[in-house]
């Protein structure tokens, strides 16, 4: 079975500065692959090259087998879930309105579209009484990422792009919120390109974990073996672990 995504040679410049060299990455159908590096790695900008946000400047990514500069980039979009901080949601729309967004798009009658927000607002957690009609200004910071969840869950795209989604979160709401993606993605059978710089993140959601430093991808590992990774920016990011509050510490396996 062929890559959903690949990344070929991927370069991307700015201003002659090299941001992404030569990169080689495939995401393989129904598993979760963490970007996990430092903030200017280059992570983020390897992902919005998925749905076309930012095109190289040398090499092709591919999704379901086609360049993706071959695609039209609103067809494109719409097969490709995006979740970002706050969710991204239209704050003049409800939230019945934000997730039946792409579906109406698709032509989608208001039956179907109805029916697919109350199941997704289930499936977040999200009373559909309660939530359909409010807006986001009503909205907690986790109740934002679970409408954004839905939102990009609505017209059963094949792929997820997730960038730090759950970064402005307090630590519990953003460990549940963890907990419930990795429920979902696995309920709905979903591929996703996750994006983080918390190791620990990257451990509990990835089924595999590429690790970028200064725009050159520095690892490509599975989740369970990464601890045992010898790479010196892999062993930075593990030292992190090692250290807990109160002054407890674990080594680590």
């Amino acid at each position: 079975m062929a890559a959903l995504v690949e990344f070929r040679g991927v370069t991307y410049q700015v201003g002659g500065r090299e941001i992404l060299r030569g990169i080689d990455l495939s995401i393989e159908q129904h598993e979760t692959v963490v970007l996990l590096g430092r903030s200017g790695s280059g992570k983020t900008t390897l992902l919005r090259m998925v749905n076309r946000l930012l095109e190289p400047s040398d090499g092709e990514v591919l999704f379901t087998g086609q360049p993706v500069v071959d695609q039209d980039r609103f067809r494109l979009r719409r097969r490709i879930g995006y979740v970002i901080q706050e969710g991204g949601l239209f704050p003049h729309a409800t939230v019945a309105q934000n997730i039946g967004l792409v579906p109406k798009l698709e032509g989608w009658g208001e039956d179907r579209i109805r029916a697919r927000v109350a199941e997704l607002l289930d499936a977040v957690g999200l009373q559909p009484s309660v939530y359909a009609a409010r807006y986001p200004r009503q909205l907690s910071g986790g109740e934002k990422q679970r409408v954004g969840i839905a939102r990009a869950l609505a017209a059963d795209p094949p792929l997820l792009l997730l960038d730090e989604p759950f970064a402005a979160l307090d630590p519990v709401t953003r460990f549940e919120m963890q907990q419930h993606f990795a429920r979902l993605t696995q309920a709905f059978g979903k591929t996703a390109l996750f994006v983080t710089h918390d190791i620990r993140e990257a451990l509990m959601l990835g089924t595999r974990i590429a690790l970028l430093k200064d725009g050159r991808l520095e690892l490509v590992a599975l989740a369970d073996e990464f601890p045992a990774a010898h790479s010196q920016e892999a062993r930075a990011f593990l030292a992190t672990l090692r250290e807990e509050p109160f002054g407890k510490s674990h080594a680590i396996q």
